[in-house]
């Protein structure tokens, strides 16, 4: 994959594009979580996924089988999706949401400083600078009360440091393999993780864990999470596949204005004025990450000239 100024404005958009439908997956997700169980959500997810995928990799004739290195590396990115998806979880369960977002959003610092000890990726004060301010329109947008302190605020700490990990795994496999047969591989590693844990609780003696017939408004809501996850982790792929994990990192918070966004429109939620304080914010800080770049790239082409 091309690692050059003209690629990453594409690597920008396309990280829009995953910050455009990725928030749809927790939308879906939290409708249906009001009577399906989360086990059976995340397994949709990543069942969904494997049939969207697997006609699209037949079709760009794109499909292989992995060496057995290759699969090792699509299990480690099973397990840490798995990983942060259950911590995060189990976080809600003892903080508050907005808490726990607020706390797991120090996850594009992780990700921008270990890109530089992991990749060998340059870092730069503006990106930096980027990263900080997108925080702050987050805090004001999420506006946390931390009410509760305690060992319970490391679960999402670690929530963003499994997720930081999966986005470098991510970058570094996407330089030498396609985003569809990446995602076709990962989800089906986690599939076979899940497989256990479904035939150990299906019985129902975990809730969580419980299986059930879905309606055909359950169903709509399963396709919906996995066509969702599908296109944000297609996005995500080839944004990370053209793109430097520091340019990337601070784009991450535009999630928060699409989920605001889906809050209005879904939930009927009202934004107050530090609500959309936030949001103004967040989209500023992204578009000054485009207009650096769009700088860099026209340096680029006048001295290629």
């Amino acid at each position: 994959m091309t690692d050059r100024p003209q690629s990453h404005l594409t690597g920008i958009m396309l990280m829009a594009g995953f910050c455009l439908f990725g928030p749809a997956i927790d939308m879906f997700a939290k409708l249906a979580s009001d009577t399906v169980p989360l086990l059976q959500i995340t397994a949709a997810r990543f069942g969904f996924q494997l049939i969207f995928l697997i006609p699209i990799a037949i079709f760009m004739r794109c499909l292989y089988l992995p060496s057995v290195g290759e699969m090792a590396s699509h299990f480690l990115r099973g397990f840490l999706i798995l990983m942060a998806t259950s911590l995060f979880f189990l976080a809600i369960s003892y903080l508050p949401l907005a808490d726990a977002l607020a706390i797991f959003f120090i996850e594009p610092f992780f990700l921008t400083f270990l890109a530089v000890l992991f990749l060998g990726e340059p870092i730069g004060w503006r990106r930096v600078i980027a990263c900080i301010i997108g925080f702050c329109g987050a805090l004001l947008v999420i506006q946390p009360q931390y009410q509760q302190v305690g060992w319970p605020a490391l679960l999402p700490v670690g929530t963003a440091l499994c997720f930081a990990f999966f986005l470098l795994l991510t970058r570094r496999m996407t330089q030498t393999g396609s985003p569809v047969t990446i995602q076709i591989f990962t989800s089906i590693a986690v599939s076979l993780l899940l497989l256990p844990v479904i035939m150990l609780m299906h019985d129902g003696s975990v809730e969580m864990f419980r299986l059930k017939q879905p309606s055909s408004f359950e169903w709509v809501l399963l396709i919906g999470v996995g066509a969702s996850a599908t296109i944000a982790h297609l996005f995500l792929t080839s944004a990370f596949a053209r793109a430097p994990v520091g340019i990337l990192a601070p784009l991450q918070y535009l999630e928060i204005v699409t989920a605001a966004l889906f809050g209005i429109w879904i939930f009927g939620d009202v934004p107050n004025l530090l609500t959309i304080t936030g949001v103004i914010i967040i989209v500023l800080s992204g578009l000054y990450v485009l207009y650096r770049e769009g700088k860099r790239q026209g340096a680029s082409e006048l001295s290629s000239a």
